[in-house]
């Protein structure tokens, strides 16, 4: 699996290289910019991208933006993003399209190899890696001016926020304690409220959720 990681500092981006290689992966090129970023994602064709927010030279968003203009022109390149803070524009940004291959994960809170690299293979494949708090905020946000999104109980937005990391309903269940019978009830009436369509693909299904939640419908 081929990849592409954009991080500016030197000594981050050299362990990253070093652990995905470890794991199997090929970094086709590790770069420091947006500029070579962008040269990158368009020459190589990567399997999945692992993008830090700010690059040089802006040193602002510039790592997403050029994601985020790279899937534009490649819809449905995987992106996993990287980042000090929940930046809530651009990760609804991210998700708004639907196209699958989505993450956001917070530098602070990847606890260790093995849950970066499940991450990294999970966008690759099309599905979603979401840090719980970006989750929390974008919920948190939608839930103020969703009608929709107040009438999910407590124990359905629990379900939901995972769904949204990318979990599946056996790890959700056991995650609550609950019966993956119990999660499949909760999982129908969650899109039976928001007026979403229950899918068997579960990647498509949260991407669906995510997509809703940045969107809405009045």
């Amino acid at each position: 699996m081929r990849v592409v990681l954009a991080e500016d500092l030197f000594l981050l981006r050299d362990g990253l290289a070093r652990l995905l290689e470890a794991h199997g992966f090929q970094i086709a090129a590790a770069v420091e910019s947006g500029p070579e970023l962008t040269r990158a994602l368009a020459e190589l064709d990567p399997d999945v991208a692992v993008v830090d927010v700010r690059l040089p030279p802006t040193h602002t968003d510039e790592g997403l933006q050029c994601a985020l203009r790279a899937r534009r022109e490649r819809p449905g390149l995987p992106v996993l993003v990287l980042s000090q803070h929940v930046e809530q524009l651009y990760a609804r940004e991210l998700l708004a399209d639907g196209g699958g291959g989505v993450g956001y994960l917070l530098k602070d809170r990847v606890f260790d190899a093995d849950q970066f690299v499940d991450a990294v293979r999970r966008v690759a494949a099309g599905g979603t890696a979401m840090d719980p708090q970006v989750i929390q905020q974008l919920l948190s946000r939608r839930g103020a001016e969703s009608r929709p999104l107040a009438r999910l109980t407590p124990r359905e937005r629990e379900v939901l926020e995972l769904m949204a990391q990318g979990r599946t309903n056996a790890a959700i269940a056991g995650r609550l304690v609950v019966t993956e019978r119990a999660v499949a009830k909760h999982t129908a009436n969650i899109f039976a409220k928001l007026g979403l369509e229950v899918s068997d693909d579960d990647n498509r299904r949260v991407l669906a959720v995510l997509a809703y939640l940045d969107h809405g419908r009045e």
